[in-house]
This record gives structure tokens, C-alpha cells and sequence, in this order.
């Protein structure tokens, strides 16, 4: 989620993301960050490229109407929850089978860091006050029951949140009912893609031992 004064340092992000020089993963701060840029990205370019492609050659067009532009907005803000809960799943599951007898100190270390990430960002424009906090009590929710089933593998963990995330897509309802499955595997592939990304970025021993400490009173 790009904020005007966080522009450059974006940009550099993404600039050092394509010539490969991403920054290793080795503590809870790090991991944190790690959340917040992949539950974003999975969730906004899958809003933008789908719209795009929906509206074809009149993508630029739409994409400069501000009412679009608005529910564009609207809908990437309302994903984000959801993409906090899909990513913040699939570290949990990277994590769990190193955490031993530290098992629920470890959930709920990745339950608050995710959840930290979430309170990085007041309410957005075109949200009331309940909505995002009902999406946050949701997100806290779905944290702690992941606890309850073995880990799932990275492209499962899209198939409880896809039909959510698609009924947020800012396209007409109509012009989009046949294209489910798409949006579906999109976010099953994006997920394989996270994990391969975090499992090559991370120390992940070093990560939980960083986590469990600041989980500490």
C-alpha cells in the first residue's frame, strides 16, 4: 500500500525487487515487511491486471474515470485483510515445523506480527470504521484457528479466500461470473511464487528465534 512520502523508497524497492537484489529475511522486522509487500502485491495485481485485461482497449480510459478509480481503491483495501490472512498463513506453515514444543508461542508470534501489519495503515478512504475493524477482528480470527489443521501447502491455503476476493473485483458482476476459476488459480500460483520467494529470502531458524524473543514479555 503506496503512500505519496513512501514513493521513492517504493520505488527503489521495486527497482532493487527486478535486479534481483531483495534484501534477506532475517528477523521479525524483516519478515514483517515481507508480509505487508506480498499480501499487498498479491492482492493489487490481481485487482489491476484482471480490470485491465477485462476492459481491453479501453483499460486507459477506465483507468482515468475517478469514479473507477475510486472503486479500484476501494476494492485493493478491502483485499488486504484477505491477502494479510493468506500470506500470514503460509509463514505460519513455513514456520511451525521448526518451532518444536514452542509451537503456540510461535502462532501466536506470527498471529500478532500479522496483525501488526494491518495497524500499520489508518482507516482508507472509502471505508467505514466498522468494516475495517470487523476485517481486522476476522483477520485475528483466521490467525488463531490456522493452529487447529496440519499446515496446508501454499496453493491451498487461496481456496477458503477466493470467493471473497473475487466479489471484490471492480468489474460488473456479470462480465465477470464465468472467470472464478481464473482469479483462482491466480491466487494459487501468486501463493506457490510467495512461499519459493520466502523459503529463498529467509533465515527461517534465525526468523523464529527473532520472533519468539519479541513475543517475550
Amino acid at each position: 500500500m503506496i503512500r505519496l512520502k513512501e514513493l521513492g523508497n517504493e520505488l527503489k524497492a521495486v527497482s532493487d525487487w527486478v535486479r534481483g537484489r531483495r534484501p534477506p529475511v532475517h528477523d521479525a522486522r524483516a519478515l514483517a515487511d515481507f508480509v505487508n509487500e506480498h499480501a499487498a502485491f498479491l492482492v493489487q495485481k490481481g485487482i489491476y491486471e484482471y480490470s485491465r485485461a477485462r476492459a481491453g482497449h479501453y483499460a486507459k480510459v477506465l483507468f482515468k474515470e475517478q469514479a473507477f478509480i475510486e472503486a479500484v481503491d476501494r476494492a485493493r483495501w478491502s483485499a488486504f485483510p484477505i491477502g494479510l490472512a493468506m500470506v500470514g498463513e503460509l509463514v505460519e506453515g513455513a514456520l511451525r515445523p521448526l518451532a518444536g514444543d514452542a509451537r503456540n508461542d510461535e502462532l501466536e508470534a506470527v498471529a500478532a506480527l500479522v496483525l501488526s501489519v494491518f495497524d500499520r495503515y489508518p482507516l482508507p478512504a472509502g471505508l467505514d470504521a466498522k468494516t475495517w475493524s470487523d476485517a481486522r477482528t476476522a483477520l485475528a480470527r483466521h490467525m488463531q484457528l490456522v493452529g487447529l489443521h496440519p499446515p496446508k501447502r501454499a496453493f491451498e491455503i487461496a481456496d477458503p479466500f477466493a470467493k471473497a476476493y473475487f466479489d471484490l473485483l471492480p468489474i460488473n458482476e456479470e462480465l465477470r461470473r464465468s472467470e472464478f476459476p481464473t482469479i483462482h488459480s491466480y491466487l494459487r500460483v501468486t501463493l506457490c511464487n510467495v512461499h519459493a520467494e520466502l523459503t529463498k529470502r529467509a533465515d527461517l531458524p534465525g526468523v523464529l528465534a527473532s520472533l519468539l524473543a519479541t513475543a517475550k514479555p
